[in-house]
């Protein structure tokens, strides 16, 4: 069973960014040659010259698919899982469009069944993503709901409807489950762009204790993926945590 890797965050807050190499940013990412894409916003990449490593999938070659359709995520992603043993990363940015375009192609449809085909839909891209080769880790992107009420603020996974929240429970379905954090360094004048591992009393979070050194790490899924790897490794591996090096990139 593969690996789901969940990364929640607003627009603008370096989800994007974080798996794409950027060595000005001392962000390692995901290196390309293992990494495929499901880019579903179709949107540019924020990285510079990111067509140059990432390629249009045509079955047997390229790593970037643009699709908002849920089969053709499932069907590439089985693809992948057998004909392509050199993919051991897959991302899909952004699981939250998945269901939000889906609605409004159903907008003027009367009832609430649309909702749950969405659901459905979604669940069906999630147990895919679950059910591929033990060595893949899927890296699944969502937008995040801040919900304010009179007493507190809620920030969750965004969704379409209300079945996946209160039937599901999509935070269930992930044991590391990371926020993106934003910050102001006024000394740096310049925002600090950071994952949260585990509940900081703002943000829902959650990883296993010791898989990262930190309760903020830098929002590069190369080092998120290194950590996983390190923790999941066996028990002959030296891959204590006073072996692990923190990255100490400038970040972005």
């Amino acid at each position: 069973m593969s690996t789901l890797v969940g990364i929640v965050g607003a627009t603008g807050s370096g989800k994007s960014t974080s798996f794409l190499p950027q060595p000005d940013l001392g962000i390692t990412g995901l290196d390309p040659q293992k990494t495929f894409i499901i880019n579903i916003a179709g949107k540019p990449f924020p990285a510079k010259r990111w067509t140059t490593y990432y390629k249009p999938f045509t079955g047997d070659a390229g790593n970037y698919l643009n699709t908002n359709n849920s089969s053709k995520v499932c069907l590439s992603m089985n693809y992948v899982n057998e004909k392509r043993p050199e993919i051991t990363n897959i991302v899909i940015d952004d699981f939250s469009y998945l269901m939000g375009f889906e609605f409004i192609d159903k907008a003027l449809v009367k009832g609430f069944d649309k909702f749950s085909e969405i659901a459905m839909h979604a669940m069906e891209v999630l147990t895919t993503g679950r059910s591929l080769r033990p060595n893949i880790k899927v890296f699944v992107i969502f937008h995040e709901d801040v919900i304010e009420t009179s007493y507190e603020t809620i920030r969750k996974i965004k969704t379409v409807g209300r079945m996946l929240d209160e039937k599901i429970d999509l935070p269930g379905l992930f044991t590391v489950l990371l926020y993106t954090k934003v910050t102001w360094d006024d000394n740096a004048k310049k925002a600090r762009y950071e994952f949260v591992t585990n509940r900081d009393g703002v943000f829902p979070a959650k990883s296993p204790y010791g898989m990262f050194s930190s309760l903020y790490i830098p929002n590069d899924l190369g080092y998120v993926l290194k950590c996983i790897n390190e923790y999941e490794a066996p028990d002959d591996a030296d891959t204590s945590p006073q072996k692990r090096v923190t990255n100490t990139s400038k970040n972005q």
